[in-house]
């Protein structure tokens, strides 16, 4: 855990860096999908995903959160600047749920070559096995990692001698512990709460669907494994093996097929290997909604406070993860995603069953007493997130039906062209 009554500590401690990760579908004009080829070929930073018209930015890290988005905004810029310049026009659709799908060959699987073919490979046994309609799912990744000026303060206080073996061990208590309060996040950047009929019914367009879901990519019926997995946070190794297992079991085909809100990632190549070889390097968070109502789908101050809940925790006291928490963790985070956070309930770690909004109060308060008693003014961000528990209307999920039922898809068309206009000005 972090020693924050060090002074040494409390002086680094909301240092760190910083990447993020866009996924965005690319439309027409009519709201159905493009069929051209991505259009970033050898672009390092804007690359294709699952399917070949969902374009993904993978921003440099940065030291600051302000940094990360400014240059997701410039590469925003740069994707609406060359859809506009096609020859017919394209646009990128601005929601976490795709818009109208004619059927499964609107969505392409993505084309490698050469060393990469093997990523075609892949992405057609996600195909078979998931169907493709899940896959247009879009979303934000925030990756991140404690300074290595905190991490070397802390190491000298700690009995662990070895500095990697002291990462790995922070590392894997925090995503431990993220976990178990990681669906505080889903809450509050829920932003996906209707989608167009012909999801769930082929050949039924623009006819409104509300499924009670806040975020529909997060909830029940979205981006998860037929089980619920159960790791081993004891150390990288096993933490490693018990991911593995499920590999040589069959329940995946890869350990990136797990599609778990938090994932533990070594620099470089992303293995399972590399993690043991290598350690940790940072923490993913995967569940973060696009947020039509940000100009380029993220709000700065959700990315902060994602920094400010880990770091809390990361100086919280350690505790036992058992099998059967984490299974009733991964609930939480479906029922994170659900629109009404009133009435559905959740089960903390200390085994008490709240409200999801009177769980996130809670916590928000324990938050607001850690960073007042190290003089740290982060109040206007956690007053920021706790009005989206006190008052549902604030809640980015209920101003999207309010302003986007009734013809999702023609009104989303309407904002996703006048964002290109605007980044061509």
């Amino acid at each position: 855990m972090l020693h924050i009554e060090k002074e040494s500590i409390k002086t680094h401690i909301l240092d760190g860096y910083f990447g993020l990760e866009m996924e965005s579908l690319r439309v027409l004009g009519n709201g159905k999908f493009a069929h051209t080829l991505h259009p970033f070929p050898e672009d390092a930073h804007i690359v294709k995903d699952f399917c070949e018209n969902q374009t993904e930015i993978n921003t440099a890290v940065h030291n600051s959160i302000e940094a990360a988005v400014k240059e997701l905004n410039s590469h925003s810029r740069r994707i609406h600047k060359k859809l506009q310049s096609l020859p017919q026009k394209e646009y990128l659709w601005p929601f976490s749920n795709p818009p109208y799908i004619e059927n499964e060959r609107d969505i392409p699987v993505a084309r490698f070559e050469g060393e990469n073919v093997s990523k075609t490979a892949y992405r057609d046994y996600l195909s078979d096995k998931y169907g493709r309609y899940k896959m247009t799912f879009s979303g934000i990744h925030v990756n991140f990692s404690f300074s290595e000026e905190l991490l070397k303060e802390n190491f000298r206080l700690q009995e662990i001698r070895d500095y990697t073996e002291y990462k790995n061990h922070l590392y894997l208590n925090l995503a431990k512990k993220m976990a178990a309060y990681g669906w505080l996040l889903v809450a509050i950047t829920a932003a996906s709460p209707v989608m167009d009929s012909s999801f769930v019914e082929k050949g039924v367009y623009d006819r409104d669907i509300f499924t009670g879901m806040a975020s529909v990519r997060c909830s029940e019926i979205g981006y998860w494994n037929e089980f619920a997995p159960v790791f081993d946070y004891s150390n990288i190794d096993a933490y490693a093996a018990s991911i593995q297992k499920y590999v040589d079991s069959g329940l995946l085909k890869a350990a990136s097929e797990l599609y778990y809100p938090i994932r533990l990632k070594p620099k470089g190549e992303n293995s399972l290997d590399a993690l043991r070889e290598n350690g940790v390097n940072h923490i993913e968070l995967r569940m973060f909604d696009l947020n039509p109502l940000s100009e380029f789908g993220v709000e700065e101050k959700d990315i902060v406070f994602a920094q400010l809940l880990m770091v809390w925790l990361a100086a919280s006291k350690d505790w036992h993860f058992k099998g059967k928490e984490q299974i009733q963790a991964v609930q939480n985070f479906k029922n994170a995603a659900r629109y009404d956070l009133k009435t559905v309930r959740i089960v903390l770690s200390d085994g008490e069953n709240y409200s999801v909004a009177g769980a996130a109060i809670k916590i928000i308060e324990a938050m607001k007493e850690f960073y007042q008693s190290l003089r740290i003014p982060v109040e206007e961000v956690l007053a920021f997130e706790c009005e989206k528990f006190l008052d549902a209307q604030n809640r980015y999920a209920w101003k999207i039906r309010e302003q986007f039922q009734g013809s999702y898809v023609k009104k989303a068309l309407k904002l996703a062209k006048e964002r290109q206009e605007r980044a061509n000005v």
